[in-house]
Order: C-alpha cells, then sequence, then structure tokens
C-alpha cells in the first residue's frame, strides 16, 4: 500500500505548487474514517482511495481531484458528513466528494426504466464538473483490476455497466488509455471463451511474427534518421476486445484482419508529422481507404493523429498513427490532458506551436466537454429517459463522419448519419424547417447516409413541421428528440385549435361571444394550468363543452342544455331517422342548409378542410368527400373522426360525442379526399388495365386495390381512390358503368 510521503512525492513530482498539508490531512483522514473496514479481498478497505488516487497521479490531476480520490467513499461508507467535508477541505472537494457519492447509489444495469433514470442523474451530476467523472472513472477501474474477488453475478453486472456505460464515456472524454483497460477486463469477465480464444489467437500470431514489431520500429528509425527525422516509434499489438469488436462489427475472421499491429510515431512538430507521412508512403505500398487525417479535422473528443495502413516488411499490412507530442497526451489522457499544457508554443514546438492552438482547452471549453454539456441539455429538454438512454448509447459506440456546411462549418456526425442529422447538428430551428438537402450540390433524398468530406447544404421553409415519421430517418438522439418534441408540439397545437372550435361552436349555439379570456379567469375552476391545455382536454373529449360553459355563467350552462333538448320523433331528418338530431348537433338538410352569406360553414359549425388541416382530423375507412354529408366523431386521444352520413359505422358511437361539422374546402388549395368504390368485372386479359385507364382519364388517383372475390368467370374488386369532390367521384363511377368490361360498380363504406 501507497506510503503517505509516497502520494506527495507522486503528485510534486508533476505539480511542484501542490498543497502538500492538503494531501497529508486527506490522507490522515481517509485512513482513520475507514478504520477496519475490509474489501472482499479482505485487503484494508483504505487501500482502495488510495489505488484510485494513485491512478489520477498517472494522469497529472490537480491536488483537489486527488484529495477527492482519498475521501470518494467516506460519505457512503463511513460516519463523514458533507458538512465536515465542507469544514475540513473546503466546499470544492466537499461539492466533488458529495457528486461521487450520488454516482455511487445509481444502479446503471437495472430495469430499463430506472437504468435511464439513473443515466440521466449520472451525466447531470457529472456536467458541473468533469473532475467527478475522472475520479470516479478511476474508481471503476480499480474496481474492474480487483474484480475477480466479488461474486459472479456482481462481476456480470458491474462489467456490463462498465461496458455499457463507463468505457464508452471514458472514450468519449478521450481517455483512450483507461478506456482499452476497462474493455479489457468487462471482456473477460463477460465473455470468457471469446477472451480466451482471441488471447490464443493473438499468441500464435505472435509466435509465428517472432521479431517483427522490433524489426518494423528499426525500419521507421532508419527511415526517419535518413531524412534528419527524430522521432519516438513504438509498436504495439492491438488488444483483445478491439479485436473482437471488429471481428463482429466486419463478420470476418482473425486472419482477414488487415491491421492486428499499430505504430505510433511521435515527433515535435505539426509539420514533421505530415513529413514522417511521405517517408512512409515513399518506402511502402499503401494500403487504399486506411487513411484519414485527424489533425486537419479533429475528433469531437479533441483526439488528432495521422492514420494511416501500409503493406510492411514480410508483407504484413501496419497501422501507423503519426502525431505530436502533445497530440499523444491528448490522445492518452483526454480531457486530464489540459493540465499538462499551458502554454501553447511548447505544444507543438517551435512555429507550429500556434497552429495546434485548438489543443489547449479549459474544461469548459474542450470538445468532449461539449459533447457531455450538449447530453445533458438533451436529457432535460426530453421527457422520456428510456428514449434518451437509448439514443445515448448510440452516440457514445458509434464512429463519426465529417461533414461541411456551404460557408466551411465542420459538424461531427456518427457514421451512418443523414442530411437531417446534419440539419439538427448545425440547429434544432434549421433541422425543424428542413424540406430538402443538397449534398456535394446533388439534389439528394433527406435520408441520403453521409460519407466523409461531404458539403451538406439545407434548404428550408418558415410554414414547415417535421414530420413523427422523420424520427426513423434520424441517427443522432439529438435529431430525433427534437422531432419528437416537434410533433407533440405540433399536435398539441393541432388539439388546442379543435378544442377552441369547440368552444366557438358552443358559445355560437347560445347567442353569445368566445373569448380566450373569458375562459382564463376560470381555469383554475377546471383545474387546468393553462389554457392550451384545457382546449386540448377539450378535444381529446377529457372536458365537456358543458362543463366549461357551466364555469363560465351558469346562465349560460342552462341555455345550452335548453338548446340541446331533443327534437320530437316527426321532426327527425336523415338517412338514418335519428331522433336525437339536435342533441348530437348535426344537420342533416342540403347542401345549402344554413350557409353563411359568404359561402362559408354555417354558424356553429367546426370547418373541415381536409387531411392537412389545422387540426387533427382522420377520415373513416370509405372516406368522405366534400359534397357528401358528414358527421364528425370525437373520438378519444385521436381528434375527430369524419364519417359520410351513410356510413354503417356511425351507429357504433353515441351520439353524444358527435359534433357538427361542415365542408369548407379552400378552393385556391384543393386537396384529394378518400373514397372507396366496389368494381365487379369478368376475368380476361385488359380488364384491370381498362378500368385503370378510366379512372386515370378522369384524373382520379388509385391508392389502393384489393381483390375480394375470384370466381371463374368474375372478380369482385375494391379500389381506394382520391378524389377531388363528389361531383369528380361520380364521374369516375359513370364512366366505368360506362365500359363494357364492367359488370357493376358501386360506391361501399367499411
Amino acid at each position: 500500500m501507497m506510503r503517505q510521503y509516497e502520494l506527495v512525492e507522486r503528485v510534486q513530482k508533476y505539480d511542484p505548487t501542490a498543497d502538500e498539508a492538503l494531501l497529508n490531512r486527506a490522507y490522515v483522514y481517509a485512513m482513520r474514517a475507514h478504520g477496519n473496514q475490509k474489501r472482499a479481498s479482505g485487503a484494508p478497505y483504505f487501500s482502495h482511495p488510495l489505488e484510485v488516487a494513485a491512478i489520477l497521479t498517472e494522469l497529472k490531476l490537480d491536488d483537489a481531484t486527488i484529495v477527492t480520490a482519498l475521501l470518494h467513499d467516506v460519505i457512503e461508507d463511513t460516519d463523514a458528513t458533507r458538512a465536515e467535508i465542507d469544514q475540513l477541505f473546503g466546499s470544492e472537494i466537499g461539492a466533488l466528494v458529495d457528486g461521487l457519492t450520488k454516482i455511487k447509489r445509481l444502479d446503471l444495469v437495472s430495469k430499463k426504466a430506472e437504468q435511464a433514470e439513473n443515466f440521466r442523474k449520472l451525466l447531470i451530476a457529472i456536467s458541473s464538473d468533469i473532475r467527478v467523472l475522472l475520479v470516479k472513472l478511476a474508481d471503476r477501474l480499480h474496481n474492474m483490476r480487483t474484480l475477480e474477488h466479488m461474486k459472479p453475478e456482481s462481476r456480470k453486472r458491474v462489467s456490463e455497466e462498465t461496458l455499457e456505460i463507463y468505457a464508452p464515456l471514458a472514450g468519449r472524454m478521450g481517455m483512450q488509455a483507461l478506456r482499452d483497460e476497462l474493455e479489457e477486463h468487462a471482456f473477460r469477465w463477460l465473455n470468457p471463451e471469446a477472451y480466451l480464444t482471441v488471447t490464443e489467437k493473438l499468441r500464435e500470431l505472435r509466435e509465428r511474427n517472432e521479431g517483427l514489431v522490433e524489426e518494423i520500429e528499426a525500419s521507421l528509425h532508419r527511415m526517419l534518421a535518413n531524412v534528419g527525422l527524430a522521432a519516438e516509434v513504438s509498436g504495439r499489438e492491438k488488444k483483445p476486445y478491439s479485436v473482437w469488436s471488429k471481428m463482429a462489427n466486419k463478420q470476418i475472421s482473425m486472419e482477414q484482419l488487415s491491421d492486428i499491429y499499430a505504430f505510433r510515431v511521435i515527433v515535435d512538430t505539426i509539420d514533421d508529422c505530415y513529413r514522417v507521412l511521405g517517408v512512409a508512403h515513399q518506402t511502402w505500398r499503401t494500403v487504399p481507404g486506411r487513411f484519414k487525417d485527424y489533425i486537419s479535422t479533429p475528433k469531437q473528443n479533441n483526439y488528432q493523429s495521422i492514420h494511416t495502413t501500409v503493406v510492411g516488411p514480410r508483407h504484413q499490412r501496419v497501422e501507423l498513427q503519426i502525431r505530436t507530442r502533445a497530440m499523444h497526451s491528448v490522445a492518452e489522457y483526454g480531457v486530464a490532458a489540459h493540465s499538462l499544457y499551458k502554454d501553447t508554443q511548447k505544444m507543438n514546438g517551435g512555429a507550429n506551436g500556434a497552429s495546434a492552438k485548438n489543443l489547449v482547452f479549459s474544461d469548459k471549453e474542450s470538445g468532449p466537454y461539449q459533447w457531455l454539456r450538449r447530453l445533458v441539455e438533451t436529457l432535460l429538454e426530453g421527457s422520456n429517459p428510456e428514449e434518451f438512454l437509448e439514443h445515448t448509447k448510440l452516440e457514445l459506440f458509434q464512429d463519426q463522419v465529417f461533414c461541411f456546411s456551404p460557408k466551411g462549418r465542420l459538424i461531427a456526425l456518427p457514421r451512418g448519419a443523414t442530411p437531417l442529422d446534419f440539419a439538427y447538428a448545425v440547429h434544432t430551428d434549421i433541422g425543424n424547417a428542413a424540406v430538402s438537402a443538397y449534398v456535394n450540390g446533388r439534389h439528394v433524398p433527406i435520408d441520403t447516409r453521409l460519407r466523409n468530406g461531404d458539403e451538406v447544404e439545407i434548404k428550408t421553409s418558415k410554414t414547415h413541421t417535421p414530420p413523427a415519421a422523420w424520427e426513423s430517418l434520424a441517427v443522432t438522439g439529438r435529431a430525433r428528440s427534437a422531432i419528437r418534441r416537434a410533433a407533440r408540439d405540433a399536435i398539441r397545437r393541432q388539439y388546442a385549435e379543435l378544442g377552441r372550435r369547440l368552444l366557438i361552436s358552443a358559445f355560437e349555439r347560445i347567442g353569445e361571444s368566445y373569448s380566450d379570456e373569458r375562459i382564463r379567469k376560470v381555469l383554475p375552476r377546471l383545474s387546468h394550468k393553462s389554457l392550451d391545455d384545457l382546449l386540448a382536454a377539450i378535444a381529446r373529449n377529457e372536458v365537456k363543452t358543458e362543463d366549461v360553459l357551466r364555469a363560465v355563467a351558469p346562465e349560460l350552462a342552462a341555455t345550452a342544455r335548453a338548446a340541446q333538448r331533443p327534437e320530437e320523433p316527426g321532426k327527425a331528418k336523415g338517412w338514418l331517422r335519428l331522433t336525437r338530431a339536435a342533441a348530437s348537433k348535426l344537420h342533416l338538410g342540403g347542401a345549402s342548409e344554413g350557409e353563411t352569406a359568404a359561402g362559408g360553414p354555417p354558424a356553429g359549425r367546426i370547418p373541415i378542410r381536409g387531411v392537412k388541416n389545422d387540426m387533427p382530423v382522420l377520415f373513416e375507412a370509405g372516406g368522405a368527400v366534400p359534397g357528401d354529408r358528414i358527421v364528425g366523431v370525437l373520438a378519444p386521444g385521436e381528434g375527430i373522426r369524419v364519417f359520410q352520413i351513410h356510413s354503417p359505422r356511425l351507429q357504433e358511437y353515441e351520439h353524444e360525442r358527435w359534433i357538427d361539422v361542415a365542408w369548407n374546402v379552400d378552393p385556391e388549395n384543393p386537396e384529394r379526399f378518400p373514397a372507396l368504390i366496389s368494381v365487379t368485372a369478368p376475368n380476361r386479359p385488359g380488364a384491370l388495365a381498362e378500368i385503370a385507364d378510366v379512372i386515370g382519364q378522369a384524373g382520379g388517383n388509385i391508392d389502393n386495390l384489393k381483390m375480394l372475390r375470384r370466381a371463374s368467370d368474375f372478380t369482385e374488386l375494391k379500389i381506394g381512390l382520391e378524389v377531388w369532390n363528389l361531383a369528380h367521384l361520380n364521374e369516375i363511377i359513370n364512366g366505368l358503368k360506362a365500359k363494357a368490361v364492367v359488370s357493376k360498380v358501386e360506391r361501399v363504406f367499411e
């Protein structure tokens, strides 16, 4: 176990200004607090926070973070309190320890809903100070190193949590070395058979290629020395989990993997990086499609390097990673690397130092930290934590593509992303208003998969609302969340508008004028916080208009009840001979009955424009077209369902749910409406073509077609049409009747 002075020396080795007294005080306090507590292995419990602190010294973190590591379990596992920590070590360290205590209580592999909610809490906890995540990752790493002492079910749970949450988080924070070790330990316990198989294969490969790594290292040193380049060269074998993941993702055998070996070439300046690349490509044959320049286009976690694969000695494919020393620090330590370099000139050397100024970052400004904060913003906006968890995992695991806006802005997206994801990455308002996309100047579908280097231009319209179906086209969690939110808002607006129309209609029937202000005054009495909430509830049939009238003024409610008194049986009108026609607020007269002078819908009726209405409107199977007498049914959760008056389905609904509706089609913006016809035709070649020709010549559109009965000589067809109005439908029916190939045609309702 590391002694007190050894810990202080490790910290002061990279930070001479560290507070020695603070470190000593924390060491003694944590050791006394944990006392005789033991770990599952039998070792003193204090050895665990001490090892966590040691891991963080390897990342060269500040003294406050090291002290937090020593104290991270004292509130949870001892009698220590947050107030005591604040008093002895300051509020900054107290807040860090408290954040870690909250995270420790979270179970991230529980039932899906609980897991999602706990993951939200985790991200909120670490978004306030990234050091909370760094200590937690070090804590998890030491626990994974000692996992063999835990019960099998605990090993499985902790390994799943590590592989699903913490390892990807470490990767997103740019801490690749830590991620690799977390993945290795989790892989070993979750899939021991695969782990043993891969490690055995790697051992065999190592024996077969004995001396290859040293040979390639020597070749690289010799080549670079010949052109006056000083470089550090180190070769390594890919980790078992990395090898297994590539085999699983690409569905290939280990023998087919092209880059089992990777070599890092570390130089002083960015210019030297490209000089090394030139030397390597002149000496060895390159593998097509295996070159990536992350120096000019860094990853979101600030990773910078040049990757290229060449065919080296012994015809072995080898991956080269070429970077500066500062880039290497960021690649290994990620967000923790910011404390290593303060001087831009020092980072990449000489005149080229300024070129890499983007590598100098504070916690709040770094690429990985921005990603984390964006995730937190998304989860705070969302309403469903399970959906957030699903999309967050997508973003954690997916690789990236880099695309450009027409003005040259670089946008990093997950692999497989579409122009729709690009639009939302630029700004939510751009995504919501997107109507079309151009990639490299060509008009493409909005769900086209983007590739590295694509230039994407998004065309927008202020009147556009993203359809809910777009959620299935989007890849990023941000886009999906925004589409769901926009769809919910659109539905909410539609229901609110329908509720307002219903109230206006109710007020008109009793000769009163409607105003939003009159309704706002009675919101508390109706148990609703906002006007839109109440209007939407009315549209969903959760609140009756009569209740609103009664709340506004009792005398109005009495007038409304009188207006709804049923007619005498002899005065009932309509095909269904309904005796409750007045109570159901249904006008069954001719098309001109009750029309206003302006030709619009009669007073008190809800105007129906079509399926692209500003209210939630559905047409019953069999359809209804302008010119038909129609009835609206207020269907809970659906809005208005429109029926043609002769539809037999109307009898299934209670009259109280019927509402008075009328056509109000805009002649400037005509729209097609659904209708259903039954056609009986003889079984002979060309019959269906003649029927389709009649419909097409009349300007109709066939939406669907079903063969219901097929005898030896005749076939009955059910054809779903889209027509402009009743006259248009009758023109098609008459045209079909005139054809010899048609023996019978009639309009039907389902």
